[in-house]
């Protein structure tokens, strides 16, 4: 995960708030008490990594219901996975927190666990990622350009707080690390999705209409909104290429031609791409977790690399994908 990486082709939208990387203590994150956790942390969220969030943060990616990246700040993607949490198991949704909530939520298993680097966490790196799309297709692939940001990725966490949980770390194999601990990739089946671009948020249902997971999500921009109505998946591909094409997509920097951009978790569409019966269109990962939301997308659903990998899971060709305004 690259801090503030941001290609031109994403456009901000409203200020970004990153957790600086000051140390953390694993015991503060693995004894902090959801019930500290009030209104005002949404209204003023804090400069550096609140453990009672972090807390949150992976116990609501624990419960299936996706906070984006775990950073540890409270923001508009923590309010509304509790919303949707709240949703699921049947409770007002106001997003926020209340006693119900937090016993609903809470598991008793430790937040921040241990592990060690291995050598395979050090493979397949790249020195960069070009901002450029005719420079980014002369690369043999587009993967994480450091340990930290492999690691980072894998435990669904931003850099800034990996970097405080473990000051000083070179990230070498063999090193011990102290990270967060989400929750497993979800199993089950996808009935329908609903996209919905004003609430910046992807709810996936089963064949009942119970919600089983609910992820923040860019959903299309002014100039290139996201398709209207309904429609379906048609199929998955894992670890894309992207066929660039200014012609029927969007424009570039000065790339006028056709590029065949190689895969990679730092690929413009991410780890997975949800091809949906609408041409050109579809739900995929990104390069940049931590913009979620925060920035727009050209007319596609955007989530992070780990929850679009986990949609894409558990969908077949046909499950119905709703846009909503």
């Amino acid at each position: 995960m690259k801090v503030f990486a941001v290609m031109s082709a994403f456009f901000l939208i409203g200020s970004v708030i990153v957790a600086e990387a000051v140390e953390i203590k694993p015991d503060a994150i693995n004894s902090a008490s959801l019930a500290t956790i009030s209104e005002e942390h949404a209204a003023e969220p804090s400069a550096g990594p609140d453990p009672a969030i972090v807390r949150l943060q992976v116990l609501l990616d624990r419960a299936g219901i996706s906070p984006g990246v775990i950073d540890g700040v409270h923001g508009r993607n923590v309010t509304k996975a509790v919303a949707s949490f709240e949703k699921m198991k049947g409770l007002p949704a106001d997003g926020v927190m209340d006693p119900d909530v937090v016993s609903r939520l809470e598991t008793g298993r430790p937040i921040i666990e241990t592990y060690t680097v291995t050598a395979d966490d050090a493979k397949g790196l790249v020195d960069h990622i070009p901002e450029d799309y005719g420079e980014k297709a002369k690369m043999p692939s587009l993967g994480y350009t450091s340990v930290a940001e492999t690691i980072s990725e894998r435990f669904h966490m931003h850099s800034n707080l990996l970097n405080a949980l473990n000051p000083g770390s070179d990230y070498a194999p063999g090193a011990t690390l102290q990270v967060t601990m989400p929750g497993a990739p979800l199993q089950g089946k996808v009935a329908r999705i609903e996209a919905d671009k004003s609430a910046g948020l992807v709810t996936a249902y089963d064949d009942r209409g119970v919600i089983l997971a609910a992820y923040p999500a860019t959903v299309g921009s002014e100039d290139n909104p996201s398709p209207r109505g309904t429609h379906k998946v048609k199929g998955v591909a894992r670890m894309p290429v992207f066929r660039y094409n200014p012609m029927v997509n969007f424009k570039q920097g000065k790339n006028n031609k056709i590029l065949t951009i190689p895969k990679g978790p730092n690929g413009p569409v991410g780890s997975v791409w949800i091809d949906l019966t609408k041409p050109t269109y579809g739900i995929h990962g990104t390069p940049d977790p931590e913009l979620i939301d925060k920035v727009e997308s050209h007319g596609c659903v955007r989530l992070t690399n780990w929850d679009a990998e986990e949609l894409a899971g558990m969908v077949k060709p046909g499950v119905i994908v709703r846009f909503t305004n």
